[in-house]
Parts: structure tokens; sequence; C-alpha cells
């Protein structure tokens, strides 16, 4: 009997190497049953893992280190025991905007969609913007939740822009907004997304943790063929009908590259992490400088996985 296991993710085309590994059999065939919910929030993602309502979470890294240092959008009772258990992607955010905002300074006393306000992703946000030469106190920052929803609410007009992942980048330029500044212009190395699960889980599930990671990398092997190209594509649209003929090209050759998209063998990039770190001590609310990268991971059973193949 296949042992099932809880996996909660934002929505956006990272996830491809997880369709991937449930549509072609690769988590069956390492004994799991595997069900996918994505989250409307961070903060309900991180509630719900911190619960015990999912195993392992694919989440962005800075959630990891805002909640072990406290800082996190909502308050966990008792022990916060998220670690790292592998890499995922780099992931290319982009600050998008209504056709009315042709520079940053038009930004000024306006609104933007967020996940939420401390938020790793936000902070990129902020830097990039910053880095444009708009301060953080120049504009409104608005928690409205996951990607789909920023991404309606500036559609409809309730704010002019927002920070995004694929497929909903190349949607929004697809429509006519604008692209000011994206996260692969900004740094030279992001980690965005990882996987994670709670020390406790882990210590008591090993096997589970390490077939996981073999179906998973066998996903993401799969995924990132070249000669897989078509066949991944029509299953991200399938998976995510939102994603148009038109810009499919585009969130493939997003997805694909080593500068913005999925990180090879789902290794964990230590200098993307340092950004992570770097941006939090900086813009996060504890004003203590990080840089201790070892303290959020357990690479054991990656580790162990990538020692054998």
């Amino acid at each position: 009997m296949p042992k099932p296991l809880r996996i909660i993710a934002f929505p956006g085309a990272p996830n491809l190497p997880l369709f991937a590994a449930i549509k072609q059999g690769y988590f069956e065939q390492e004994g799991l049953q595997v069900a996918l919910t994505t989250t409307p929030s961070s903060v309900y993602q991180i509630q719900a893992f911190h619960a015990g309502e999912f195993d392992i979470a694919f989440t962005a890294c800075d959630n990891i280190v805002a909640y072990r240092e406290g800082q996190g959008a909502a308050k966990l009772e008792g022990e916060v025991d998220f670690r790292v258990l592998m890499g995922a992607t780099q992931v290319e955010l982009s600050v998008i905007v209504d056709k009315s905002i042709a520079e940053a300074r038009d930004l000024k006393g306006k609104s933007l969609a967020l996940d939420a306000v401390g938020t790793g992703f936000a902070f990129v946000c902020y830097e990039m913007l910053a880095q444009l030469g708009l301060d953080m106190s120049e504009y409104e920052r608005v928690a409205v939740g996951a990607t789909p929803e920023r991404w309606q609410s500036v559609k409809e007009g309730k704010h002019v822009g927002t920070i995004t992942i694929e497929p909903f980048t190349s949607i929004a330029k697809a429509a006519g907004y604008r692209v000011l500044r994206q996260s692969t212009e900004a740094f030279p190395v992001y980690q965005g997304g990882i996987v994670a699960g709670k020390q406790a889980w882990i210590a008591e599930n090993g096997e589970s943790v390490r077939a996981f990671i073999k179906g998973y990398l066998r996903g993401l092997e799969w995924t990132l063929a070249p000669e897989n190209r078509a066949a991944a594509a029509q299953l991200l649209q399938a998976e995510m009908p939102e994603i148009k003929p038109g810009v499919v090209d585009a969130v493939m050759n997003s997805l694909l590259s080593p500068r913005s998209g999925l990180t090879p063998k789902g290794a964990i990039l230590r200098d993307g992490m340092k950004t992570v770190l770097d941006l939090r001590s900086r813009y996060g609310k504890g004003g203590v400088a990080l840089s201790d990268i070892d303290k959020y991971l357990d690479l054991s059973h990656y580790d162990a996985v990538i020692a054998k193949l």
C-alpha cells in the first residue's frame, strides 16, 4: 500500500517537476501516494504546514528563515522546526505594473499588491524598486495573497502593480502590462523556492523523505531533458489552463533557464541563500544580521539520495 504524502505549494510554473513526477508515476514507483494542494497565500501555507496538515511544503526559502527567526507574518504556537530539505528554483520575480506606469517614480502614492508585506519576495520587490530610485515609504504595500490573487487585483484596477512569477509574468506582458525590473537583473543569484519539512516529521519519516526526493528528482530530470520540452509544455498547460499557447514558450524559457528557473539536481544555491539572508537582515523586522546558512538546512536525506545516483 503506497504511503500518503501531503504536499502544499504555491501555484506556478515551478511546480512542473511535481506535475511530471505525479503524471509519470515516479512517486508511485517509490511507494508514495502524493496529494498536491496549492495555497492561496504564504500565511495559509505556513499555518497549515506548521499545524501538521501537510508533510512537505514547496515554499520560499525566506519563509523558513523568517519563521525560524520569529519574524513570520503569522504567529505560530510552539516550536517552529522547519528545515530546508533541498532546493527547487531560483524563481524569476518581476515587478509588473499597469500600462499607466512608465517608470518607478510613477508609483509614488499608489498601491502594490503583495502576498504579505514582510516576506522574502516582498523584500525582493522593495530592493528592485530601491535600485530604481524608489523608497518603500513612497508607495503603499497591501497584503493580497498568492500570485493569482495579486494578478487578479491588478487586472481589476485595485492596485497598479504587483510582483509575479511565471506563468503570470508572461501572461501580464502579453496583456500589455509593463515589467519594471526582474530579480535576475537585480541579483546574481537568488534562492527562491525550496522544499521543506518539519524536523520532527523528517526524523520519523526518513524513508518517505528519501522516496520523495528520488521521485521529485526523476520528475525534474524529465522536465529538464530537451527532448521532453514539447511534452512538458503540454503538461504545464493541462495543469495550468490559464497558460495560453501564445505565452507557453516564454514560460518554458524562463523555467528552463539556469539564471531564472529550476535548479538542476535540486541543489541548494548557497550564494542564493546568502542573498535571502542579506535581504532579511536589511528589510526584516528583527534588526539582526543573519549569516548562518546551515542553521536552516537538513540536507542529510538529499545527500544520501544524490550519493547513490
